[in-house]
């Protein structure tokens, strides 16, 4: 595969319509937020959307879902160990075949890295190609929260055929950007290649295919733009945030809070890198 010698930057944006775009399990699972009511969704979160998109799209996986395994493993060391003479140089620490091993089976390794534990509690650490912000709601967002039957009669006997009640919380609606690299040097490391970084634009591009749930039905979420952003070798190296920041992005309603797509006014500075538009609905 061809080397990856271009220093990328993509930023997306995402809206959220009655649904919850990632649960704060400390906070009762509501949608997360900041004090100032500004939600977000971790890079976690977004990076375990990308690594199911990947999946989905053929790729080997190493940090798989259980709900999603396809191979039969429900835990990263024995998937690392079916790796062709990885579970011998995990008993000789030999370090350096277990980081090319792994680096080249896992798409989501050279992407994103992978800390690999060996048998004396040492570890082997792979710095991922890949790196992503949280992303950050344009203006603040309204959650709203309502009980819910969770279930009927679910148990038998007099009195335990009650109904179990729950809570639901939704974003009335948001409108989340997505920021995010890929290093060249790093690439060089682990083996990301330039074919790897058409399927992560690829897998942005459908980030919320295969995502429905209860919290997140069809249609709920949406990718709205991607703009990828490409510095060939030898460019003048223009800094990230200038990158992000010339994705200008406003709400223009007086009050601040978009509460539709129409809500929301995108502009384009002149930063002498034009993007790409991938995606421009």
């Amino acid at each position: 595969m061809d080397a990856l010698k271009s220093r990328i930057y993509f930023v997306l944006i995402a809206t959220a319509e009655n649904a919850n775009p990632n649960g704060d399990p400390l906070n009762g699972n509501r949608p997360r937020q900041h004090y100032d009511n500004t939600g977000y969704i971790s890079a976690e979160c977004i990076k375990r959307k990308m690594r199911n998109r990947l999946q989905d799209m053929g790729e080997r996986i190493l940090y798989q879902a259980n709900d999603r395994s396809d191979d039969g493993l429900t835990n990263i060391s024995d998937r690392i160990n079916t790796v062709d003479g990885v579970e011998e140089a995990r008993k000789k620490k030999d370090n350096k075949f277990i980081y090319d091993s792994i680096c080249k089976e896992f798409i989501d390794v050279r992407a994103f890295g992978a800390t690999i534990a060996l048998k004396d509690k040492t570890s082997v650490g792979v710095r991922g190609a890949v790196t992503m912000q949280n992303a950050e709601s344009v203006g603040p967002v309204d959650v709203e929260s309502y009980q819910i039957t969770k279930s009927l009669n679910g148990e038998p006997g007099a009195d335990k055929g009650s109904d179990t009640m729950g809570m639901k919380h939704v974003v009335r609606y948001g409108t989340y950007v997505i920021r995010g690299a890929v290093n060249p040097i790093f690439a060089g490391k682990t083996g990301f290649s330039a074919e790897d970084a058409e399927k992560i634009k690829k897998a942005l591009t459908t980030l919320f295919e295969n995502d429905e749930s209860s919290a997140r039905p069809a249609g709920s979420m949406s990718v709205r733009k991607l703009y990828w952003y490409v510095q060939e070798d030898g460019d003048e190296v223009i800094a990230p945030e200038e990158v992000y920041d010339s994705v200008d992005i406003t709400v223009t309603d007086p009050d601040g809070m978009a509460r539709s797509w129409d809500d929301i006014d995108i502009r384009l500075k002149d930063i002498g890198v034009k993007p790409e538009i991938i995606v421009d609905r």
